[in-house]
């Protein structure tokens, strides 16, 4: 008898609907994990089409993690929620399908010695058959995609599925590699961002660059996008200048949230200290209440005195400050007391210096152990070469040039530089302080009397001799708005203040018409008229002051001779 069967073309056409329907649903799976931009919900989506297309009662995810030592259930559907569920990769099936890489398929769970009944015995769900397959891009496994229990037919899985669940699986594991690609790239992406913004605070914390006479300079050059070093310098409303630079232990986001703190409070107590011993006291019992991990600073930290040139600061584990002298000399001046935040009950000496036409130069360890052209550290002996080679020039040249020959291209950088230089008034002679040139309008001279307050505390000026200055500077101004051209001038003032290094000189030039300096003489206090003060004052507040012979093009030219002490 001649057995009903289907014919070849029937079983043809059936195999071509199969696998029409196999690529259409891979294209959309392929589709969805291309243009969703949320994983989770893709791969939710995704297990759920998985097991209604191979036809199971329960589908999950398992990703490794724990340095690949542990297999976690990311995404579940079926009658038992088991997302979290760890295993070790040693155990079951599961497990099994990672260490192999290789599809497993248990078409009778009772008759494997590898299936663990675990679940099913919490759960009183009942494992019938297993199917999985690893999900692997390029022989990196991410984890495991398990189909359970078959609801068709015999209720095991055959190879057809196994098959097809291989191409499956191989999809989701491109997708999740894909995204996990692109979390990583937005992930680098906000640290760069929060990086460069930290950087940026950091650089806001470093102090502004002054003009070329102020006493002390400084540059900073960190290693990585954040530093660990810090400095800073600024006038005390006494007159003294506070200084310090430091080096934070450790590298990277720790460093610069220390170095950050440490920078806040030492800019904000500062002002209340004379002693610097006693103020790095005081940050010091507050670093050690918060610092962790072992992270300590490094720093000295003092006072200046710019009309005794005195130095006196303290330092907390830091590398010996160099002074040289007046006579090219150098000497080290070492440390007293360990780093900060290391034990709260410590005392800082303070060490004294006199410039005496010398210099003091800080720096952090990343300059003494820089490399040099023959790939040997710097070290001091060879710092001191380079400020030899670099002495001539001006303070913050002198920086500059010694850090580039630090920071060579064919060097890399392996820590933060940090340098900062104090030099004497002798450094500064006949230098130029200040120019401002200005329209001759009585709401100017406010802005002008605070630079030259300025210029004149830079240059070491006592409180009572700048307020000498500015009132003589101001009068001279105000006599040129009001008498000029007859009272009638609308033009210009320049104003020019140079440290000629005992006496500080205002040059005053405008070009109205040109006056006779013949007639223009002090005036008792009898004979001054209400509303001015006119020469006299200028003459009762500079030890000198004459009309000098006006450059070609200009009208006038006033100069003003102070002593600085």
């Amino acid at each position: 008898m001649e057995l009903n069967r289907p014919s070849l073309r029937a079983i043809g056409n059936e195999a071509d609907h199969d696998v029409v329907e196999q690529l259409a649903l891979l294209a959309e799976l392929i589709q969805e994990f291309a243009s969703s931009l949320n994983l989770d919900e893709t791969l939710q989506t995704t297990i759920e089409r998985f097991m209604m297309y191979m036809d199971a009662e329960a589908a999950s995810i398992f990703l490794l993690e724990n340095e690949d030592r542990e297999l976690v259930c990311y995404k579940c559907v079926g009658p038992v929620d088991i997302a979290g569920l760890r295993m070790d990769v040693a155990e079951g099936i599961v497990g099994k399908c990672v260490r192999e890489q290789a599809c497993q398929m248990v078409r009778d769970v009772r008759r494997s010695r590898d299936f663990s009944a675990t679940i099913d015995h919490s759960s009183g769900f009942a494992t019938r058959s297993l199917l999985c397959a690893p999900l692997s891009v390029r022989g990196d496994c991410l984890g495991v995609l398990e189909l359970v229990n078959k609801r068709s037919g015999d209720g095991l899985f055959d190879p057809k599925d196994q098959t097809l669940v291989r191409v499956l699986a191989s999809a989701a594991a491109l997708a999740i590699h894909n995204a996990r690609m692109a979390d990583s790239l937005v992930e680098h992406e906000r640290l760069r961002r929060e990086l460069e913004l930290a950087r940026e605070i950091q650089r806001k914390l470093l102090p502004a660059p002054h003009a070329p006479y102020f006493p002390v300079s400084g540059v900073n050059f960190p290693a990585y996008e954040v530093s660990g070093d810090f400095y800073d310098f600024f006038r005390l409303p006494d007159g003294r200048i506070y200084f310090n630079l430091a080096d934070v232990s450790g590298k990277g986001m720790n460093a610069a949230l220390l170095m950050a703190q440490t920078s806040s409070l030492l800019r904000c107590l500062a002002r209340d200290y004379t002693d610097p011993g006693k103020l790095l006291e005081r940050v010091n019992q507050a670093l050690c209440e918060t610092a962790s991990h072992g992270m300590f600073v490094t720093i000295v930290s003092g006072y200046i005195d710019p009309q005794s040139e005195r130095i006196c600061f303290a330092n907390a584990g830091h590398q010996p400050p160099l002074q040289r002298g007046c006579d090219g000399s150098f000497s080290e001046i070492p440390a007293g007391a360990p780093p900060l935040g290391v034990t709260p009950e410590t005392e800082f000496p303070v060490s004294e210096v006199s410039l005496a036409g010398g210099s003091l130069y800080l720096f952090t360890d990343g300059v003494t152990e820089s490399l040099t052209a023959e790939r040997k550290p710097l070290d001091v002996a060879g710092l001191i070469g380079l400020i030899e080679r670099m002495s001539e020039l001006e303070s913050s040249d002198q920086l500059e040039n010694i850090v580039a020959e630090i920071r060579r291209p064919d060097t890399r950088q392996r820590d933060d530089i940090t340098m900062m230089l104090i030099t004497s008034r002798c450094h500064q002679l006949s230098k130029k302080l200040m120019e401002r040139r200005f329209p001759a309008q009585p709401e100017r001279l406010q802005d002008v009397r605070a630079e030259v307050r300025s210029a004149a505390l830079l240059a070491g000026c006592s409180a009572g001799v700048v307020a000498q200055i500015v009132l003589a500077v101001d009068e001279a101004c105000t006599n040129i708005m009001q008498h000029a051209d007859e009272g009638d001038y609308s033009g210009e003032i320049l104003l020019e203040i140079h440290n000629n290094g005992d006496e500080l000189v205002c040059v005053l030039k405008d070009w109205a018409a040109t006056v006779d300096p013949g007639r223009i003489q002090p005036r008792s206090l009898e004979e001054l008229r209400p509303g001015g003060l006119g020469t006299h004052f200028i003459d009762e507040l500079m030890d000198d002051w004459v009309f000098d012979e006006a450059p070609q093009g200009c009208g006038n030219c006033l100069t003003l001779t102070k002593r600085i002490t």
